[in-house]
């Protein structure tokens, strides 16, 4: 490393409750403890990625390009009991995917909620990238509402941690210090393909919203608010509308031409790609309030986003 965390801290499993987690001297110990449970492996033949308990009837969370496209994968609990996992649905997009194990009382993980995630808060990792060997890295949580391109060259809205995350981790929990899962850590950012004090973790509320679709058998589609726009030349930062589509959620909901859309859902907005962003987080059918200056006024536009049907 380079003076912060080791990359990886060998933990075993103890019970701690919830109430006390996040209250002792050694809340990453804490919450490697709590958590554990409920990281699991995810073999594939390219490789070895990480899980999260999502729901106790068999249901796991990971990140779409740990599967690959693949319609089976190994699963491996945090016991070592290795069992075989269904691709039950992926989501390029957003880089979600859900898989199931045949296993009843599975410990679920506890989620936080994205409007709780602040920055400079505490954010712990947990993976199970190498044998059972689980790692737990620990840091800060940089920023919220990142918009950052993959190398598949989809902008997604992120949250960005100095926590080491490392390809194994990708698909594993990163939680607060009270061991509730903030983001599903997302190893692709990274530019050198091990830790760079740069990582990136895909929003919980992102991830439930896919992962709930996704169980349902719903196909995901692609969401539309219909404006064109640019960054602005001077002045505040944001999302400057330059156009609004005919019959579009954006026209129902009054936004105009000069508008300019600095929040989305409470995360702000700095540019035009960051806008779009978190339109593709969304989900046709997603009420969302829009934070925009209009002239000398700040104004809030509730819009009901629907389904791009461009393809």
């Amino acid at each position: 490393g380079d003076g912060g965390f080791p990359a990886a801290i060998p933990t075993t499993t103890t019970a701690t409750t919830a109430s006390t987690i996040g209250a002792s001297d050694e809340p990453v110990a804490d919450v490697a403890a709590a958590l554990s449970p409920s990281v699991v492996q995810i073999e594939t033949r390219s490789g070895l990625g990480s899980g999260v308990v999502y729901r106790s009837d068999g249901y796991l969370l990971t990140a779409a390009h740990v599967v690959e496209g693949r319609r089976g994968v190994g699963v491996r609990l945090a016991d070592g009991t290795r069992l075989d996992g269904e691709v039950v649905g992926f989501d390029q997009n957003s880089d979600v995917a859900v898989i199931r194990v045949e296993q009843e009382g599975l410990p679920a993980a506890p989620l936080a909620t994205g409007a709780e995630v602040r920055v400079g808060q505490m954010a712990i990792a947990i993976g199970s990238p190498w044998g059972l060997e689980q790692t737990v890295t620990a840091g800060v949580v940089s920023a919220v509402g990142r918009t950052i391109t993959g190398p598949d060259g989809v902008p997604r809205t992120l949250i960005q941690t100095d926590t080491p995350i490392n390809p194994g981790n990708s698909g594993g929990a990163l939680a607060d210090r009270h061991g509730r899962v903030i983001g599903i850590n997302n190893a692709i950012y990274s530019r050198s393909g091990g830790s760079d004090g740069v990582g990136f973790a895909i929003p919980i509320d992102t991830a439930v919203s896919v992962a709930d679709r996704l169980i349902a058998g719903e196909e995901i589609r692609p969401a539309l608010l219909g404006v064109n726009g640019t960054d602005p030349a001077t002045g505040p930062r944001g999302a400057l509308i330059t156009g609004v589509l005919d019959g579009s959620p954006a026209q129902a909901a009054g936004l105009r031409v000069g508008d300019l859309v600095t929040g989305y859902a409470g995360r702000p907005i700095q540019g035009f790609s960051d806008l779009g962003a978190a339109v593709r987080a969304s989900l046709p059918g997603d009420t969302v309030t829009l934070t925009v200056q209009r002239g000398d006024q700040e104004i809030t536009v509730p819009v009901t986003l629907a389904e791009r049907t461009d393809g």
